[in-house]
């Protein structure tokens, strides 16, 4: 019997897939800019059939590569082995809130807009927000321990995971649970899983923390002159109460939003910075105190009322809509201290118009975390060329103190600059631990290790 039957006869014959266009749709990451071979698609519908499903495919030698939302910026689900591809978007279900203990359980397959929204009935949120909610998944969003637009309030995605279930590679499930906030009964398994890309296990469902929504909101956008002034007013925002988005945007993306998406921003100055103030009394004051310490370029736009916020927010989420307008795009999500981020922005500006003077970078990110996301539009480089400006930019990141890498995982892309972030025995005591789960390195073998 062949891999693709006894596949069909775990999941059923409508949930296995190897029509070439289905597999070639699969196979390129979320930017177009990269692809891979895959051989068969298979969608498991409950933690037992992603349990068996692993187990045939390590038994038959076959590799594997998960796939969620497929919105990874890193070619995390580009295959490279014909792999066969193992879709989780069939677990979506979500269960009822607890609203006594603030949690909630659901699918790995669920989208976050269907967490939020099912969060939002009970007065609740959740910590975690990006502009992809509508197709990222929390299961791959606690793979890749996901920061995004509220990380300077809640955190990231591993600090909103308090238990889960997993598929180990030999087919084994693990069920992590517990119902005490307190639990110090031996290793921290729902952690191990965070963040290790799908490279030890696949999360089949997860455990999330939920939060009382704030009663009152307050946003504005603020225009600066030079980064300096943008990110010296940055640090004091990130320190105060209520503090709940801190965003950076550049010129260069407004204009391009402006005339793409019709969203001009309604400030000038050549940096931008969102900054959002939530809590239970009224955060005007608080924000207009702080704001009057800055060096404005000129007068800030202030959303008080939903409809004056979701305009201003509009500028900061149209930007990912536009990024593509020119093809796909070169992107480069990475992590810097705080006091480096004026000089990255100075020196990837040369590297860029030394290695591709007909692109434009365009840099946005949480600058309250120091996570930037410089993407590279109208980039033609492919190939070797393209390599040597990645390699570059990789490089002035390490020297200037950063990770290579920061929301988003390794993935594919940045597996050759792991070293850059991370001592030679950190990377040998992960490969120990990839090896003691999965010691034929058959699940999503393309990423994280060269």
């Amino acid at each position: 019997m062949s891999l693709t039957d006894r596949l069909a006869g775990i999941v059923g014959d409508g949930y296995v897939s190897t029509d070439p266009d289905v597999l070639a749709g699969r196979s390129v990451d979320h930017t177009g800019r990269y692809r891979g071979r895959a051989s068969t698609l298979v969608r498991p519908a409950s933690a037992d059939q992603v349990g068996a499903v692993l187990r045939t495919c390590r038994d038959a030698g076959a590799y594997v590569t998960v796939q969620g939302g497929r919105t990874s910026l890193v070619a995390g689900t580009v295959p490279e082995h014909d792999d066969v591809l193992l879709s989780t978007e069939r677990l979506r279900d979500v269960s009822a809130v607890d609203v006594t203990e603030r949690r909630i359980s659901v699918g790995a397959g669920a989208t976050l807009a269907a967490v939020q929204r099912a969060a939002a009935e009970h007065g609740l949120l959740f910590g975690v927000d990006l502009a992809a909610r509508d197709t990222a998944t929390v299961g791959g969003m606690a793979s890749t321990n996901a920061g995004g637009l509220r990380t300077v309030r809640y955190g990231n995605m591993g600090e909103q995971v308090i238990g889960l279930d997993v598929a180990l590679p030999d087919g084994t499930l693990v069920h992590r649970h517990s119902r005490v906030r307190m639990d110090n009964t031996g290793y921290d398994l729902a952690s191990l899983f965070v963040g290790a890309e799908g490279t030890l296990g696949v999360i089949t469902a997860v455990d999330l923390r939920l939060y009382p929504a704030p009663l009152h909101r307050v946003t504005a956008i603020c225009g600066f002159a030079d980064l300096d002034a943008l990110v010296a007013a940055g640090r004091v925002f990130r320190d105060l109460d209520g503090i709940a988005a801190l965003e950076l945007i550049d010129a260069r993306a407004s204009a391009l939003t402006g005339e793409y998406a019709g969203v001009p921003a309604p400030v000038d100055g050549a940096w931008q910075l969102l900054i959002e103030l939530a809590g239970d009394s009224d955060q005007t004051e608080r924000l207009a105190d702080a704001i009057d310490g800055a060096d404005l370029y000129g007068e800030p736009a202030v959303g008080v009322d939903l409809t004056a916020q979701q305009r201003i927010w509009q500028v900061r989420e149209a930007v990912a809509d536009v990024l593509g307008v020119y093809g796909p795009p070169l992107k480069f999500d990475v992590s810097l201290p705080i006091s480096a981020i004026a000089s990255f922005a100075t020196q990837a500006v040369e590297l860029v118009a030394t290695h591709a003077p007909e692109a434009i970078p365009v840099l946005f990110g949480h600058i309250g975390e120091g996570n930037l996301h410089l993407n590279l539009v109208r980039c033609t480089l492919a190939s070797e060329p393209e390599h040597v400006l990645y390699s570059a930019m990789m490089e002035l990141i390490a020297r200037l103190g950063g990770n290579v890498s920061s929301e988003h995982g390794v993935g594919t892309r940045k597996r050759a600059y792991l070293g850059m972030s991370r001592t030679d025995a950190d990377i040998v005591a992960m490969r120990t631990v990839k090896a003691a789960f999965d010691p034929s390195g058959y699940l999503n073998p393309a990423v994280l290790f060269s």
